[in-house]
Order: C-alpha cells, then structure tokens, then sequence
C-alpha cells in the first residue's frame, strides 16, 4: 500500500487520489483497507515519506556537521547542504516519487506541513545554519524560504522527467542557483522599501 499511495501521490498530488483509489491499485479486495491500516491520509502521507526523509536527514546531518566545524560557511556551501542530500534521491524511482510530492506540497502553503512534508530536524538545523551565515540584510526577505521553495520545485521538476546522463550537472547547477539565491546581494531600493514597510507597521 505503501508503494502504491507513493506512485498515486507523485503522479496526481496529495489530494488528486482517494483512499479507495490507493487500495485499489494495491490490489486490496476491502474498499476500507488503507483507511483501516493506516487510519487517515495524514499518516499515510507521514509513512510515505519517512524513510526518505530519513535517508536525506543522515547526508544532510553529514554535511551539516561537517560546516559547523568551518570559521566561514560560503552560500555555496549553504546550497550544497540544502541541494545534495535530497538530490541523491533522484538515484532511485521511489525517491523520484518522494521529490515529486515534496514538490507538490512546497507549491502549496497550505499542505507544505501536513503529514510531515519536508524532512524535518535536519532541514531545521539547516534553517539556522544559514541564518547565522547570511547577511543581516538579507534576513527580513527570507531568502531561505526562496532557497528551500527553489531548491525542491527544481527536484521534483527533474524527478518527473527520465533519468539523464547529465544528473552531476544539474545538480552542480542547481546549487550554484541556491548559492545565487541565499548570496544575492541586497539593493538599495530593496533597502529603502524594506525600510517604509517597517516604518509603517503597527506597533
């Protein structure tokens, strides 16, 4: 069940199937199935994606670890943290399924937290990493949400398309663009407007 809810999800997004539909191509004789082993789709999305989560959460632990012994952490190592580990989920077509939904989801304000759809801890130690690392200008703009939004909009866009030849230089690629994102250098009309906006809010 577990493998056919992943397929349906990475194909129609979380609510383009029912649970019947997933039983169903789980070649469960019972309409009730998945509802009865898994109780609700929030827990069934949440089984879905654990165990890739918990893959991406061990490179991204690795890497994570291994920046927070540097005096400096450049953009670019910022994006390579962000970027490698869930692109090693490319490697497989469960974990292509798995990016297609954390894209689906990310598009979605909404969903982006039910059932646990981005990988947790490990994105989170992330988060303050490049907190402290980016520059106090940029910190008001939340780069790093446009970071992670571009960062899995690109996976699961490259998940949906046939494995290439070319895997190493879209990843390279992609986190020279994360790099572009978080580095970008703050203008001074940004500056000036984000100085009115905070100069007219209440309190």
């Amino acid at each position: 069940m577990i493998d056919a809810a992943r397929t349906l999800f990475a194909e129609r997004g979380l609510d383009g199937v029912s649970m019947r539909e997933i039983g169903r191509a789980a070649h469960q004789r019972n309409t009730n199935a998945v509802q009865y082993h898994f109780g609700d789709r929030e827990t069934l999305v949440r089984d879905v994606l654990a165990p890739h989560h918990r893959e991406v959460g061990v490179l991204r632990a690795a890497l994570i670890d291994t920046l927070g012994q540097e005096p400096v952490v450049s953009p670019r190592d910022l994006a390579g943290a962000l970027v490698r580990p869930s692109a090693a989920m490319l490697e497989t077509p469960a974990g292509r399924d798995y990016l297609r939904i954390v894209a689906d989801a990310i598009s979605d304000p909404a969903t982006l937290h039910r059932g646990g759809l981005l990988d947790g801890a490990e994105l989170g130690r992330w988060h303050r990493m490049a907190r402290r690392a980016m520059p106090t200008t940029t910190l008001p703009l939340h780069r790093r949400f446009s970071a992670i939004n571009l960062c899995f909009t690109e996976l699961g866009r490259r998940a949906a398309t046939r494995r290439r030849s070319d895997h190493r230089l879209f990843v390279s690629d992609l986190v020279d663009l994360v790099a572009g994102v978080l580095g970008a250098d703050v203008s001074d009309e940004t500056l000036r407007l984000l100085a009115e906006r905070d100069t007219h809010r209440p309190g």
